[in-house]
């Protein structure tokens, strides 16, 4: 009948505009939609509006109310369902029982989510006898235009950045977010009339013979004359106010030229750290004194460079069972076999987005499988978030959505007020409810753009 198709209608608009809103808000929330990650939400969708729909036949069931069909199509090529009901028999059901009817594939929809959340909670146990969990982000792919690639590849394990363990995916993003900070707030480092600064205190004890070797430089604008594959570096002036003897003192002095030198980056790597812009300081000496036949020296970089130092590992089998790779933070990992090391010389923010990684390590050498607990863990997130959208999408008091028929149910049993103002009530009250949601929606998009 009409009125059925107005009921499918109005579930069809529904689940059109839970769709929709989700890729909407996915692209103003500055994500990247990947052909991945699309098929992550095909999936999740049907899974969403299936248990969303279901909830409404269980529900009419329960009432004596038969479904009608059951529909599957696809809106904006994404997929969808719906179940249709008898009106005129939903419509001489009590108010108690349609509201019932009406809410029920929004608790199905938080069920579900509940179940998501259980399962993501859970999945490091279940997966325990098959992966290690929280030992160190594993590379699963590098995109060939990342800043790391050529350095990292598929089944390596980040270590550390700058000296600071990283156990898992969580770290790796606060790490990544304390670190550009960290760069943005170094502009007083910054050497006067150009715009070249410090590595913000990430120095090294360079020894003196090898500071002879390396060619003396002078800084000209924003440029230095060092050759593609040496480094500028300057030594710093230590600030600590305690200083054991008048040798360092003359050290300290022998620093407060600040010459220029190049270097290579690969023969400092492994020399002992100073000054304060390390995550970690190793022992009780000063963190910026070095012994006095060595100097602090600190690269220079251009504004909006940082120098990041990054510790990883693919280790065989019998490095993981020894356990060396876990040593990193002792001294001894310099000459640790299982443990690499490169600087990366960049901005921060675009390592995270250009390397693929997950927190799972397999227990066998082989890659197989390596994906898996990922591809699990992301359909779980994916189902979580378009279960929840939907849920409160269909919650709200808007036009076209579970919430209309669900606020008109409500306002019903205001019985103290005439059956013409409650329905003026319903229309101002869904008329605000649908422009207030909008607006929010428009204002989130403008606070993107900004």
């Amino acid at each position: 009948s009409g009125l059925e198709t107005a009921i499918c209608i109005q579930i069809k608009s529904s689940l059109n505009s839970c769709i929709c809103f989700i890729c909407f808000w996915a692209q103003i929330s500055g994500l990247t939609i990947s052909l991945a990650d699309i098929g992550y939400l095909c999936i999740s969708s049907i899974i969403s509006v299936s248990v969303h729909e279901l909830g409404h036949a269980l529900a009419a069931a329960s009432e004596g109310i038969q479904m009608e069909y059951i529909a599957v199509f696809l809106a904006s090529l994404f997929p969808g369902a719906l179940v249709a009901f008898n009106h005129e028999l939903l419509l001489a059901l009590s108010k108690v029982s349609a509201l019932r009817i009406y809410c029920a594939g929004v608790w199905h929809n938080a069920a579900l989510c509940a179940v998501c959340a259980w399962a993501l909670f859970v999945e490091p146990l279940i997966l325990s006898p098959f992966y290690i969990h929280d030992e160190g982000p594993m590379v699963l792919d590098v995109s060939p235009t990342s800043p790391l690639s050529g350095y990292l590849s598929p089944g390596d394990v980040i270590i550390s950045l700058d000296g600071i363990r990283i156990n898992n995916l969580q770290e790796w993003s606060q790490m990544i977010a304390i670190l550009t900070e960290h760069y943005e707030n170094s502009q007083n480092h910054s050497l006067p009339g150009n715009s070249m600064k410090t590595s913000v205190g990430k120095g090294y004890c360079v020894p003196y013979s090898l500071i002879e070797e390396s060619k003396h430089i002078s800084l000209k604008g924003n440029e230095t004359s060092c050759p593609d594959e040496l480094s500028p570096f300057i030594t710093i002036q230590c600030l600590d106010q305690a200083m054991p003897d008048d040798d360092n003192l003359e050290v300290n002095h022998q620093r407060d030229g600040g010459e220029l030198h190049c270097l290579y980056a690969t023969d400092i790597l492994n020399l002992e750290k100073c000054g304060d812009g390390w995550g970690r300081i190793r022992n009780n000496r000063s963190s910026c004194l070095c012994s006095k036949d060595k100097a602090c020296f600190v690269p220079l970089l251009s504004t909006g460079v940082a120098w990041v130092e990054i510790a990883y590992s693919n280790p065989p089998l019998q490095c993981s069972q020894l356990g060396t790779m876990r040593v990193v933070d002792d001294d001894n990992s310099r000459e640790n076999p299982c443990v690499k090391t490169f600087v990366f010389v960049g901005d921060v923010n675009s390592m995270k987005p250009s390397v693929l990684l997950t927190s799972y390590q397999p227990r066998w050498s082989a890659k197989f499988g390596a994906h898996l607990p990922y591809v699990l863990e992301k359909f779980l997130m994916f189902t979580f978030n378009v279960s929840l959208a939907l849920a409160l999408l269909n919650s709200l008091p808007m036009y076209f959505l579970d919430g209309e028929a669900i606020s008109e149910v409500i306002i019903h049993y205001l019985r103290f007020l005439s059956s013409r103002r409650r329905r003026t009530i319903l229309q101002y009250f869904l008329l605000g409810g649908t422009v207030a949601s909008i607006l929010i929606i428009f204002v989130q998009v403008f606070l993107v753009l900004l």
